[in-house]
């Protein structure tokens, strides 16, 4: 597997939970199984063996100097590809809100060092590549190395994780890109005068997932296929969802070492510890146990629906409850919830950043957790907010329409804030009443999302692969 991060190495959304979860689940079926990333300024080598000195990679008649490091992790050999110009940066994709130019070399960098380890390290029968950053490895077995031995017989999977980063750049990145203009076509690379590598990895492999059964048929819908809603529906015939799972080793209120106190469906006043030490760590009055605490963990974009939010704040600040989010992203939305705050000091809490310590606390102290996507492709904390008896509100969409029901949460369909002011008094409503309560946080902490259905998903695909090769 190829991707740009991997947890617990680099992470910046849910393909590192992915990463960091869906290898090790496949090792445990009995697969052999490495993942490639690149080697960030973040992460250290402790732990890792160097076992290649010198992999130059050449692109556009630029050498480009790598050196692999390797460790086993949870069954899994995991490959870093160090090349200090590319990768040792401030953060992974962007600085300061800006898209490092070069973007498509450093990816393209990590594509071919892929190939080059499938080449000398470690041999696959199959090359899974997840999102635009690691496609080129695909686009490159079907261009430059179309006719190289080595590579007969790799089948190919692709995986979406989100329609909208598509890795677009400019016509000129396709030589920099080490590639020609015979794939720079409509049937191919060429988008609107762009090269789009993500439309490439759709295009050239032999199959293609994404994160959940119900984002794989939005996809095919003008609403949310982002302009690759046609290439989808004409490749429909290898494309599958398979829902993304929930680590359970990291996301399980019984044995989280994160919180304060531990919990189960059956011994549930551990969790009214952790909603007492969410209040603490917001400064919200402890009179507060009394109301319901809607939490929130999430990047700070309109695809998460903030704009709804944003349209009703005060009518929802004005309710019976108290919100605590944690996120970051866009100024606006970082400044909806900072100004809620302010004027709504007593009941609504704000933290500007990263902190995996206090999602693992949100999900846990709150009562309910608010989710009103635009779309979502799978989405996890949902699946963990089930877990940890927090009822989820979300947008009836994506993952979020395929993991929650009526019988373990709220849903609304519409996109609008009056669709969601309404989920939420429904919430209201049943949490007037502990017993209903109680009973609809226990079907939720049922349910079983562990990555062992989905590993044995994708296991049937590879075999099914290979069966064709």
């Amino acid at each position: 597997m190829s991707a740009s991060e991997a947890a617990p190495f680099a992470k910046t959304g849910g393909l590192a939970d992915v990463m960091g979860a869906l290898p090790a689940a496949l090792a445990e079926l009995g697969h052999h199984v490495a993942i490639v990333i690149p080697r960030y300024r973040a992460i250290s080598l402790d732990g890792f063996d160097r076992v290649y000195d010198h992999l130059p990679v050449w692109l556009a008649g630029v050498s480009h100097r790598t050196e692999i490091f390797a460790r086993q992790e949870r069954g899994v050999t995991v490959f870093l590809v160090d090349c200090p110009p590319l990768y040792d940066r401030n953060g992974l994709y962007f600085s300061e809100g800006v898209d490092y130019a070069d973007n498509h070399v450093r990816f393209a960098v990590l594509s071919r060092a892929t190939l080059e380890i499938a080449r000398r390290l470690f041999r696959p029968q199959i090359l899974h590549c997840h999102d635009w950053q690691s496609a080129l490895a695909i686009i490159y077995l079907h261009s430059t190395l179309s006719r190289d031995p080595t590579f007969l017989g790799l089948r190919t999977v692709f995986t979406v994780h989100n329609l909208g980063y598509q890795g677009r750049f400019a016509r000129p990145a396709l030589e920099e890109a080490g590639l020609d203009m015979s794939v720079f076509h409509p049937g191919a690379l060429e988008f609107h005068g762009d090269m789009n590598l993500l439309k490439g990895g759709i295009c050239f492999a032999d199959a293609i997932t994404t994160v959940s059964k119900g984002y794989a048929r939005d996809i095919q819908t003008p609403e949310f296929g982002f302009g690759l809603d046609g290439l989808l529906r004409e490749r429909s015939y290898a494309l599958r969802g398979i829902l993304n799972g929930a680590d359970y080793s990291q996301w399980d209120p019984e044995t989280d070492r994160l919180l304060p106190a531990n919990y189960s469906a059956r011994k549930l006043e551990g969790k009214l510890r952790c909603k007492q030490a969410l209040l603490e760590e917001f400064g919200l009055p402890q009179e507060d146990m009394r109301r319901p605490l809607l939490g929130i963990v999430s990047r700070f974009t309109a695809q998460k629906g903030f704009d709804l939010l944003e349209e009703i704040s005060e009518e929802l600040a004005g309710e019976e409850l108290c919100l605590v989010a944690l996120g970051e992203g866009e100024p606006r939305y970082e400044d909806l919830f900072r100004g809620l705050a302010e004027r709504h000091p007593g009941t609504v809490g704000v933290r500007i950043a990263y902190d995996n310590r206090l999602a693992h606390l949100i999900e846990a102290g709150a009562d309910m957790f608010l989710m009103p996507s635009r779309y979502e492709p799978c989405g996890l904390n949902q699946i963990y907010s089930l877990r940890y008896g927090t009822v989820p509100i979300v947008r009836a969409t994506g993952g979020l329409d395929d993991t929650v029901d009526t019988s373990t949460g709220f849903k609304f369909s519409e996109y609008s804030g009056a669709a969601l002011m309404a989920a939420v008094r429904a919430a209201l409503d049943v949490y007037a009443n502990q017993d209903r309560w109680r009973a609809l946080m226990r079907r939720g902490m049922a349910k079983d999302f562990s990555w062992k259905t989905s590993a044995a998903e994708y296991s049937a695909l590879y075999a099914s692969l290979l069966d064709r090769a």
